[in-house]
């Protein structure tokens, strides 16, 4: 599972911003295990009250426009068939643009 894989990267003092899709115990143990803080918001279905920063929350939104910016400009599709590469190509890509955005004009 790849939220597996991204969950054992988290460091301690971190917040992990996921969708309302992710709103599972086992995910918020997992995050809570290296010392991170899991703000999802509940699912209208759960029975117990989660701590649930709505502000916090809205940060999310600005990493989702950052990759629809990347797939719609440059990463439209993947034809790279190694996920080492894809991912070079990412940061390649996120790089230039966050180049382009803290460029200094005179």
């Amino acid at each position: 599972m790849a939220v597996l894989v991204l969950l054992s990267a988290l460091l301690p003092q971190t917040m992990l911003l996921a969708d309302r899709g992710y709103d599972a115990d086992w995910i918020r143990e997992l995050a809570r295990q290296p010392g991170a803080w899991a703000n999802i918001p509940p699912k209208r279905n759960r029975k117990d009250s989660m701590c649930f920063s709505p502000h916090l929350y809205r940060a999310r939104n600005l990493i989702e426009r950052s990759f629809i910016k990347i797939k719609r400009r440059w990463v439209a599709t993947r034809y790279d068939k190694l996920a080492a590469n894809y991912l070079a190509f990412m940061k390649l890509t996120s790089i230039r643009i966050w180049l382009r955005a803290n460029e200094s004009t005179p």
